[in-house]
């Protein structure tokens, strides 16, 4: 049970990235734009997600527990450092330059768009960079 709720999440998830644009990297840009030519038409859909976050939020604070976990995980780091800034800078950076961040493109894979198979591909490879420079690096 606990697979196919994940699945439907994920199916629900990648279906509103698709239906709001935001697999399309120019909409993003264009939403990121904001000298230019600005279109401010994806503030309703990261408001319409805020909002439902905030209420599912307030919602899940008043279960004992989730329905298929033993407990609630929660952030073991709660104070905002170098890492977080820094990743945050290259996250934005990156979706700014290529119009895609990691749930969008997974979606846009799925109708072989060649911009989402290369960044998927350089996001994938950054991953193992990372994953090879923290263990030399022992974080």
């Amino acid at each position: 049970m606990k697979n196919m709720s994940a699945l439907a999440a994920g199916i629900v998830f990648g279906l509103g990235l698709a239906i709001s644009q935001m697999v399309n990297p120019k909409k993003i840009i264009g939403f990121l734009d904001l000298t230019g030519n600005w279109d401010p038409s994806l503030a309703l859909v990261m408001g319409g997600a805020v909002a439902v976050t905030l209420i599912a939020f307030r919602l899940s604070r008043q279960l004992k527990r989730p329905m298929f976990e033993a407990k609630f995980f929660e952030p073991e780091k709660i104070r905002i450092d170098a890492p977080l800034l820094l990743g945050s800078a290259a996250f934005g950076a990156g979706w700014g330059l290529a119009g895609y961040c990691p749930g969008p493109a997974i979606v846009a894979l799925s109708v072989g768009s060649t911009e989402a198979i290369v960044f998927v591909a350089a996001m994938a490879a950054g991953s193992f960079v990372w994953r090879g420079a923290s263990r030399v690096l022992g974080r």
